[in-house]
């Protein structure tokens, strides 16, 4: 088969449709006005960037005062986090905070997590099952008197898996008004999101996961949910987030999320890629997929391969034109074994074999073939050469 590139690292990072890039450019050259300038250009401007808040809100079900504007998902991740359980905790006169997440979180959770346990909170990091998936009962059983906040994903960056946040926040609630987040980056725009569905109190995205520009991101913040400030200043994002606005970049993603909707129609198809692609890796030996066989993204096919090293697999791959992962993009230069594969009960000299290939609407079948062939070649060439796999 002939060499052709294919892009299959949509989890890490994703290419900027030209709908969005031109949105982009009308706000950078011809209405670049600051949202806070009384003139006409800057009223324009303000315009916009409410037109954005409103277009974001109407696509997640939420009210556009709910919406905030950030620099990308680990912003609002932080920004939730630390925000909502200091006020809950202060409100509530708790002198301890507890705080509860689950053991496959992104790093932009578990970094922020860890940094509060060294400041003194508490925190309780549960467990998944072999499939990546947490349980309402187990979030339920690790609330305490001082719980201030509960942090779940909507969908893992690794290994696909959807979890159940409908059902979990309402378990939640049924025991006491926590504030909730999710870390929704790579559901959003992948599949259908609704918050009033969920019931969450919080929820994160990103830009540049929903084929937008790096660099902005959103933190939806249901109406009543106390968080405190996250920088001080000017009064932009109802004086909760100061300073200028990145107006382009927020017309860029507002545009790159209705798109990403209308997209939704095509879903079957993308499954029917993935699926495929599924099948055709994992009919090597020794070969396993990781996450939930069907709950999961559409475009995430995720595996891990015994007797060979990630790395290896992805120089390989990358020389014969395929983009690929080993996993999260943000730990790609970690030599340590995914924590997320390690969470699922994955022995560690396992888990170093891993590879995420993700796909988008622009994947053809085509391209699952070519993919398929030289996954297969690589890995059995490295089987080959290594000291370990067959004894």
């Amino acid at each position: 088969m002939e060499k052709r590139f294919v892009y299959a690292d949509n989890a890490a990072t994703t290419k900027v449709y030209p709908e969005v890039a031109q949105e982009m450019l009308t706000y950078l050259t011809e209405e670049y006005g600051n949202p806070s300038s009384l003139h006409s250009m800057g009223q324009r401007a303000k315009k916009a960037l409410e037109s954005a808040r409103e277009r974001i809100a109407k696509c997640i079900n939420a009210e556009p005062s709910e919406i905030f504007f950030t620099s990308c998902g680990t912003e609002a991740d932080n920004w939730a986090i630390r925000g909502a359980s200091a006020v809950y905790a202060k409100v509530n006169k708790i002198e301890k905070p507890h705080i509860i997440t689950t053991k496959i979180e992104h790093h932009a959770v578990l970094h922020t997590f860890k940094a509060l346990e060294n400041q003194g909170y508490e925190v309780t990091y549960v467990d998944v099952d072999e499939n990546g998936k947490v349980s309402p009962e187990a979030i339920v059983s690790a609330i305490k008197d001082n719980t201030c906040l509960i942090t779940v994903m909507y969908a893992n960056n690794e290994m696909g898996t959807i979890e159940p946040i409908a059902d979990i926040v309402k378990a939640v609630k049924a025991v006491r008004n926590i504030p909730f987040l999710t870390d929704a980056v790579q559901a959003v725009g992948n599949i259908p999101v609704d918050v009033k569905e969920l019931g969450v109190d919080m929820l994160s995205f990103s830009g540049h996961k929903i084929h937008a520009p790096k660099g902005v991101g959103c933190l939806y913040v249901k109406k009543g949910t106390r968080l405190r400030n996250l920088i001080e200043g000017g009064a932009q994002e109802r004086g909760k987030r100061a300073g200028t606005e990145a107006v382009a970049s927020i017309m860029a993603m507002a545009k790159a999320l209705e798109i990403s909707i209308e997209k939704f129609s095509e879903t079957d198809e993308l499954i029917k890629k993935r699926d495929r692609l599924i099948e055709g890796v994992t009919s090597l030996p020794d070969t396993l997929l990781t996450g939930h066989p069907t709950e999961r993204l559409p475009g995430n096919a995720s595996f891990v391969f015994k007797g060979i090293e990630g790395e290896g697999l992805l120089f390989l791959l990358s020389s014969m034109g395929i983009c690929a992962s080993t996993g999260s993009a943000c730990s790609s230069a970690s030599l340590e074994p995914s924590h997320v594969l390690t969470s699922m009960g994955i022995p560690v000299e396992i888990c170093h074999g891993s590879l995420r290939l993700t796909i988008s609407h622009e994947t053809s079948f085509d391209d699952i073939e070519y993919m398929i062939e030289k996954v297969r070649m690589v890995v059995e060439r490295l089987r080959m050469m290594s000291p370990i796999y067959g004894n």
